[in-house]
């Protein structure tokens, strides 16, 4: 786990000192060694930050070189299959250095070229240079839990890093607001578009995408697109005979026990993140069958939302060395101005901050690797909205009924301006899914939320702490498995995510009370805006403030009756109905603008 960044320059060279300080604002994400790089007089630089997880000797240094240092990589992640990839490559005559993962990336770009990246499995975000063709390859795994963001300079530079903060190293880059993605930020809780971002210019590579720049058309032609490399497998129906469901469970086990064991290897100590919930309690179960493991559980001070007794239970059960966090609101308060820095690129997770303060004990507990349980949900049905994807009543539902209950789940609002913005998206995923609507929404929570919000969140929030974090669920083996799952294996008489609870009980993984347990709501930031006198009053200030964006926006009369007059929400017909959700959302936003921009928004440039 590590930072990236550099250019590539058709004509003129950057000065060092910028590739320098851009490595400084990533250096959270990789304390432990810093490298760097340049060609062409300087039009071509590469940077990284190292975070060592295997193979901790220097022969880990990156950017890394092939023999005759035509190639070189900077890289960001983990290749859980680089074992195998690294037998097929000996084989095949590559001599290999060292011992890491990142190796593996530059001999399989060596004897495979660019469609390497097709037979990782794992979690990245890489550049590779090839000097021989001049070219730079920029690439992101396929259900994005690492983000990678690139910026097209006035100059036709393209400037590419793991965060956005790097990018206010440029002398040449200006930070303006991208308003219409501030717009579905506030709408949506976090931006769907799956290329632009934040910040006007910069744009995010998307999820199990490549993008190859040559040098010699950044004139002529600039950047190009994008281009896919992963496709989500299509569903198979399920067989019709009796044990069509014991084989699914089977085949999804065997899958899943390889992957959770290929999550633990690590060089340094690894602990798991444990709920007590389905998702993090069957990693925890299945790790515990390989080696002793040391599980890490978080409770909210001052909240009713408390789950540690049921992480507890499951400690219990599989024998794990367990521990207990507790997070208090005045630590929230107290740092969460400064742990916005490291949200870059807007989402409204109510987690953030939170799981930031959870993974920075974890580094002062000595932890620096976590395996934690996102993306369980959008792939194996886990969410209140998969349940009313289908059904006889929801079957007979017009297109545009379904799209809007879609809209109203991720938004909290009746109506607003990127109700037809969801709409088209969804139409396209529909298209897509062959009209089976429960794909198509699973297609929007893997393509849009899930990429850019909550592996977002894991991200960010662990690396400011310099830990890194693993999602099994979301290695691409498993996330196969999900995408070739039907409705019916995972929907059942009233219970979510059937196949993983049935696939625990066949094999015996967990206690039958945490298999039955269903996914706990709410949200601990919203209970503390109720509750918590000090984090109220800390978010009214924040929110209230004359030179924030609330004014700018057009909801300080909305926040002044929620504050200081206790009203929930506005009344029908007018949209906006819930009121916490808005003012958790500009808490952030408020916090994002001290940081990141040097104007206000217009007055009518947003329009909630």
């Amino acid at each position: 786990m590590c930072g990236i960044y550099g250019w590539l320059n058709s004509e003129n060279s950057r000065p060092s000192c910028e590739l320098t300080s851009m490595g400084h604002l990533l250096a959270h994400r990789g304390p432990d060694d810093r490298g760097s790089m340049s060609d062409l007089d300087g039009r071509l630089a590469l940077g990284h930050n190292r975070l060592s997880i295997i193979d901790l000797s220097a022969a880990g240094h990156q950017p890394m070189f092939n023999e005759d240092g035509t190639v070189a990589l900077v890289f960001n992640g983990e290749i859980y299959n680089f074992r195998e990839l690294r037998r097929q490559l000996t084989a095949a005559g590559h001599r290999f250095t060292s011992h890491t993962d990142s190796e593996v990336l530059l001999h399989g770009y060596e004897e495979w070229g660019s469609d390497f990246v097709a037979k990782l499995c794992g979690m990245f975000a890489f550049a590779i240079w090839d000097k021989r063709e001049q070219s730079l390859l920029l690439a992101r795994d396929p259900l994005g839990i690492k983000p990678l963001y690139y910026w097209m300079s006035p100059g036709g530079d393209v400037v590419f890093a793991s965060e956005l903060k790097a990018f206010l190293a440029l002398h040449d880059f200006d930070p303006r607001p991208d308003l219409p993605m501030l717009r579905q930020y506030l709408e949506l809780n976090f931006i769907i578009d799956t290329g632009r971002t934040s910040l006007a210019g910069v744009r995010k590579l998307p999820a199990g995408h490549r993008l190859r720049v040559r040098r010699d058309h950044l004139v002529t032609v600039g950047a190009p697109e994008p281009e896919p490399f992963y496709v989500p497998p299509p569903v198979e129906p399920l067989e019709g005979d009796s044990g069509a469901l014991d084989r699914r469970a089977d085949r999804l086990f065997r899958t899943f026990d390889q992957v959770v064991a290929e999550h633990l290897e690590a060089d340094v100590p690894v602990g798991l993140l444990l709920s007590g919930g389905l998702d993090s309690s069957l990693i925890a179960s299945l790790a515990s069958r390989r080696q002793p493991i040391r599980t890490i559980s978080m409770g909210f001070a001052e909240s009713s939302l408390d789950e540690r007794p049921f992480a507890r239970a499951v400690a219990e059960s599989i024998g794990s060395r367990h521990e207990e966090i507790t997070i208090y609101p005045q630590e929230i308060s107290h740092t969460l101005e400064q742990s916005v820095w490291y949200v870059d690129d807007l989402f409204g997770d109510w987690g953030i901050i939170s799981t930031m303060l959870l993974y920075a004990k974890c580094q002062a507990a000595g932890v620096k690797v976590v395996l934690v349980g996102e993306g369980s949900d959008e792939l194996f049905g886990g969410y209140p909205h998969y349940e009313t994807s289908g059904g006889a009543a929801v079957d007979e539902l017009s297109f545009d009924r379904r799209a809007l209950r879609l809209y109203r789940w991720y938004s909290g609002r009746r109506w607003g301006r990127e109700l037809w913005r969801v709409r088209q998206i969804v139409r396209d995923l529909h298209h897509e899914s062959k009209g089976d609507f429960f794909s198509t929404v699973r297609r929007f929570e893997t393509k849009h939320q899930l990429p850019h919000c909550y592996n977002m969140k894991v991200d960010k929030a662990s690396m400011a702490a310099s830990v890194e974090a693993r999602v099994p669920f979301l290695d691409v083996r498993v996330a196969d498995e999900g995408f070739r799952t039907p409705r019916e294996a995972l929907l059942r008489n009233g219970t979510n995510k059937f196949l993983l609870r049935h696939m625990a009980r066949r094999h015996n993984l967990l206690p039958p009370a945490t298999i039955e347990r269903p996914k706990v709501g709410g949200s601990i930031a919203a209970d503390w805006l109720t509750t918590s006198t000090s984090f109220r009053n800390f978010a009214r200030e924040v929110i209230l403030d004359r030179d924030g964006l609330t004014a700018d926006l057009g909801l300080l009369d909305a926040m002044r009756a929620y504050f200081d007059r206790g009203k929930s929400g506005h009344a029908f017909p007018r949209g906006v109905s819930i009121f916490a959700t808005v003012a958790w959302r500009l808490l952030l936003l408020n916090l994002w603008a001290r940081h990141y921009l040097k104007a206000t928004v217009p007055a009518t440039a947003v329009g909630y």
